[in-house]
């Protein structure tokens, strides 16, 4: 069973995670070497700054985070402190709210997949954006005297822009070729290190089952806590340390509140779990990122993601969760794209983000120009 359990880890990386991360990773590495994060950043920081407290590059790692899922934004985060492109604090501010899961994995896996119901997938990426949002309007008070830009130091002219780009690749010098190298070869470690993670944690999941201690665990948290639903407790327990485990046992757990499943389900996939923790703190490792600060602001994530989860069924999704077809064949479901074809949509949908993110930054100059020249 644990040989099993390693195998279907290994084919969950290669088949989807690798594909899916990998031309981030890697694009990712040659934008910031090239300076076009400097650039979207010059624009965006009359953006960023009131709102988040953190430069405008921090635009970059948030956007490709909430589109591509973990730990993306981790990785971006770490390469723009180690590039020296932002400080520690900013750093600190940026990872509380710019380490995501992917809509792909929300509505396409616990949506359709587990849940068998499509309006599922709407109200857990919704709430989950929200949470990751909220947390971050929080966390921009951290260390709140620190950290901070003047208004002397702001530039938000488009040759500010190109200028700040320039120097950045003048700072970086290395070849085009010599830049694809490193990048490729630095992305590939960090896959490395991701896929390792996920064996082990598919191992650890499945020893702990095997094992009983899980319900060992369920029955000490029923003493403490009044819980009547062993088996929900048991999915909560599982997702606390690897997610998607955990979202399974959740979706198939008998009861008729849907809106508790829902609501666990959008907790596990905001705290994200040890096996995500694990990535990240391999990733920042070689920063001086907090990572106990950091985990503290996923509990939090995980807490906001099931609060507007409640809320936003009770006010909005009821009706429609009830309504939505629910998939009785799971055959139907249960298709595993191919590498190449999970590999292209990856890339098309970077460089779409890419060039919406690019034509964003010059819309929110052109009318920031605009409200400070005639003082709208």
């Amino acid at each position: 069973n644990s040989v099993e359990a390693a195998t279907n880890g290994v084919n969950t990386w290669f088949n989807i995670v690798l594909p899916s991360l990998l031309p981030f990773f890697i694009l990712s590495e040659i934008l910031i070497g090239l300076g076009i994060v400097d650039f979207i950043g010059t624009l965006l920081q009359p953006l960023m700054k009131p709102i988040f407290n953190v430069p405008g590059e921090g635009a970059f790692p948030f956007v490709m985070s909430i589109t591509s899922g973990y730990p993306v934004g981790v990785k971006i985060t770490s390469k723009l402190l180690c590039e020296n492109k932002i400080n520690k604090i900013q750093a600190q501010r940026l990872v509380s709210f710019c380490s995501t899961s992917g809509p792909l994995f929300m509505i396409g896996a616990v949506s359709i997949g587990m849940f068998h119901n499509t309006a599922i997938g709407s109200l857990i990426a919704l709430s989950h954006y929200l949470g990751a949002i909220t947390v971050g309007l929080i966390f921009r008070f951290y260390k709140i005297n620190e950290g901070y830009i003047s208004k002397a130091k702001q530039k938000y002219s488009i040759k500010d822009a190109f200028i700040n780009l320039s120097k950045a690749r003048k700072k970086d010098g290395r070849s085009l070729g010599e830049l694809m190298g490193d990048s490729v070869k630095e992305s590939i470690d960090t896959m490395l290190i991701v896929g390792g993670f996920i064996i082990l944690y598919s191992v650890i999941i499945e020893i702990l089952s095997l094992s009983n201690i899980l319900d060992f665990i369920c029955k000490l948290f029923t003493i403490l806590f009044p819980i009547n639903n062993t088996e929900l407790l048991k999915g909560l327990i599982s997702g606390m340390i690897e997610i998607t485990n955990g979202c399974r046992i959740v979706a198939n757990v008998n009861t008729s509140n849907l809106l508790i499943k829902i609501s666990t389900a959008s907790f596990i996939i905001g705290w994200s779990g040890f096996s995500i923790h694990s990535q990240s703190a391999s990733i920042i490792s070689k920063t001086d990122i907090n990572l106990i600060i950091y985990m503290i602001a996923k509990f939090f994530h995980g807490l906001f993601s099931s609060l507007y989860t409640y809320i936003l069924y009770i006010l909005v999704f009821k009706n429609q969760v009830i309504s939505s077809f629910n998939f009785n064949n799971y055959n139907t479901l249960n298709f595993t794209p191919s590498f190449i074809s999970t590999l292209t949509f990856s890339i098309k949908l970077f460089l779409m983000l890419l060039i919406s993110l690019l034509i964003i930054s010059i819309i929110f100059f052109i009318l920031n120009t605009i409200k400070e020249r005639y003082n709208i």
